[in-house]
């Protein structure tokens, strides 16, 4: 059974940095995508980052140049690199794998979520 696990969260004052891990468990795809959603009190969910097995990223523009999407195949794990966040950063980020190049949704495989909260 696929099983993805977030760590990490927490609270972090606005500008500072926080890291996210997501290890993945019984998930073995020639392709695949990765990614990090998130979702915030009231708010649609939405997609933050996104890894594909070939390497390629892709990220909301409202977090370009601030968070980095990236994976340690050796240890089964997905990683968000957040700095310079901001209180709007505030949400329960999840991570999900979809089977299959092109990162779109839906995605078929969850974790239960970790929380991020920024604060001014």
């Amino acid at each position: 059974q696929v099983q993805l696990v977030e760590s990490g969260g927490g609270s972090v004052q606005a500008g500072g940095s926080l890291g996210l891990s997501c290890t993945i468990s019984h998930y073995i795809r020639s392709s695949y995508c990765l990614g990090w959603f998130r979702q915030a009190p009231g708010k649609e969910r939405e997609g933050v980052a996104y890894i594909d097995s070939d390497g390629r990223t892709s990220y909301q523009d409202s977090v370009k140049g601030r968070f980095t999407i990236f994976q340690d195949n050796a240890k089964n794990t997905l990683y968000l690199q957040m700095n310079s966040v901001k209180p709007e950063d505030t949400a329960m980020y999840y991570c999900a794998a979809q089977d299959g190049l092109g990162c779109v949704p839906p995605f078929g495989y969850w974790g239960q979520g970790t929380q991020v909260t920024v604060s001014s």
